[in-house]
């Protein structure tokens, strides 16, 4: 195994100029309707998770397999420790190793590395760095391939993407609601950032939902308004879900926690007290022009949505779960392919 001088990373969407971001998007759909070629043969992926993982690590494994390559899966909670992310410090704390070193040693193992850190949760502006995968990223000689951090989700975004444009075809002025759903453990609003700005980038017309206090990072909110006026789309922000969904092609819901009151847990759940009535049900469905629903996983019934619009026609909450499988062997073969 011989890492490249320069390799490939993908830590968000913003690493794919538009022209290869449309180039994944059509392989990930042309690899699902006739299957691909053993890319990878005597490749391998080492796969490190700092928090839990179901999705992910399943889709990456079996991509992986399916390839022609071999998967190497470790968990922090069971297979290794705490790693230390920041420069110059004295390593005096819990971390016994820096990330410099995992990455120099295990770019020497492996032919990529898929992370996905767990961020501290005490501060956004902490936290919204990302210092954990940029540092894996500036040290290992391998790809590095983000599985999701604090800010950025971008194969969950490849996989929503790739499941729009099977849906519905061409999505330049097609309507995109993104609807804040009540939750008692909200998520990251990673998913929503990647999703938000990839949308943006298509040319998609996205209205966000949300309670007052969950307003989304403001960094990506100008990369997302900034993508929409090159596109041709529009990206607008609401506290009505009605006037979100109005017209709507999709229906995308979401739980995410608030960056207003990120790290105390006590105002956080006291905001989320007074959002009970945020689900999404058939008639929100309703509003929209024929419009498909849409969320990530893992998903409560009958609290972030009804089982009706969950099982129901119109649901392609399974589709996009196989999504990832596909759309993550198109990352897999563009960036290890031989």
């Amino acid at each position: 195994m011989t890492p490249t001088a320069s390799p490939r990373h993908l830590v968000h969407l913003g690493d794919l100029e538009q022209s290869e971001l449309e180039d994944w998007i059509e392989l990930s759909l042309s690899i699902k309707r006739s299957g691909a070629a053993p890319a990878l043969p005597g490749r391998s992926l080492g796969m490190l998770f700092f928090r839990g993982s179901l999705r992910t690590r399943t889709s990456f494994e079996a991509a992986v397999n399916q390839l022609g390559g071999h998967a190497i899966n470790m968990s922090a909670a069971s297979d290794f420790w705490d790693l230390e992310a920041r420069e110059g410090v004295v390593m005096d704390g819990r971390a016994p190793e820096h990330i410099r070193d995992a990455a120099a040693v295990l770019s020497s193992y492996v032919d990529a590395l898929a992370i996905r850190p767990a961020p501290a949760g005490h501060s956004w502006e902490l936290d919204r760095r990302d210092e954990g995968i940029h540092a894996w990223a500036m040290h290992a000689r391998v790809p590095v391939i983000n599985m999701e951090s604090a800010l950025w989700h971008p194969l969950q975004a490849l996989a929503d993407t790739m499941t729009m444009r099977e849906s519905l075809g061409a999505l330049a002025g097609r309507k995109l609601a993104i609807v804040w759903s009540h939750a008692p453990e909200p998520s990251s609003p990673a998913v929503v950032h990647s999703l938000l700005v990839a949308a943006a980038r298509f040319g998609m017309n996205v209205s966000v939902a949300h309670p007052t206090g969950y307003e989304l990072d403001g960094e990506v909110i100008r990369r997302a308004k900034n993508a929409a006026e090159t596109s041709g789309g529009t990206v607008e922000f609401t506290s009505e879900r009605e006037a979100a969904a109005k017209g709507a092609h999709v229906v995308y819901a979401r739980s995410w926690r608030s960056i207003e009151h990120y790290g105390n847990t006590t105002l956080a759940a006291s905001q989320r007290s007074r959002t009970a009535g945020w689900s999404v049900d058939e008639a929100l469905m309703k509003l929209g022009e024929d419009a498909r629903f849409m969320h990530a996983m893992p998903i409560r019934r009958n609290l972030e949505v009804t089982d009706e619009v969950l099982d129901g026609p119109r649901s392609l909450t399974l589709t996009q779960a196989e999504n990832r499988l596909h759309s993550q062997k198109a990352v897999l073969t563009r960036l290890l392919g031989r």
